[in-house]
């Protein structure tokens, strides 16, 4: 099955349709880093991270990795090594997206496999489906609300990929 982005403002996943929010900027075929574009394409998915201390493991058939006050997602285009990655942000002298937020937009992310098995520096990182509570904008992600995030998470399995339009 396949989750497809309609609208720019619309998840449609079976029967069910989801409203979300993309990058500020709209979406775009050629990304790169930083232009709050949310990529065009056909991708899989990553395993679902959740925040242990703030929800309960949740009923999905995903992988679940619970989020570390040390995780986070390179983003620094001068980083072969890291560039688009989940890490461990001690000691590293690197730009990132930390994971660990005090916000709750980061309480559950599900990577969106954009640039991450022949990564390109600047061609765009971190790219997630996260929460939003009034769908605002994204820097270049898919964003759903908390309950509409919970229902995917229980359809979907790491076979689904997501088309974005």
């Amino acid at each position: 099955m396949t989750i497809i982005l309609k609208n720019k403002g619309t998840l449609i996943f079976d029967d069910f349709i989801f409203p979300c929010s993309i990058g500020k900027k709209g979406s775009a075929k050629m990304k790169v880093e930083g232009d709050k574009k949310t990529p065009i394409g056909a991708f899989s998915l990553g395993s679902l991270l959740y925040r242990k201390d703030r929800c309960h493991k949740p009923l999905t058939k995903l992988k679940c990795i619970p989020i570390k006050k040390e995780m986070g997602w390179c983003d620094d285009v001068k980083s072969k090594k890291y560039y688009n990655r989940l890490i461990n942000i001690k000691n590293k002298n690197i730009s990132f997206e930390k994971l660990f937020r005090k916000d709750n937009k980061y309480d559950f992310i599900i990577p969106i496999n954009y640039n991450t098995k022949k990564r390109k520096l600047a061609k765009g990182s971190a790219i997630f489906i996260h929460l939003s509570e009034k769908l605002k904008p994204t820097s270049g992600c898919v964003a759903l609300k908390r309950k509409d995030f919970l229902i995917l998470i229980k359809l979907i399995n790491k076979s689904t990929k997501i088309i974005l339009t």
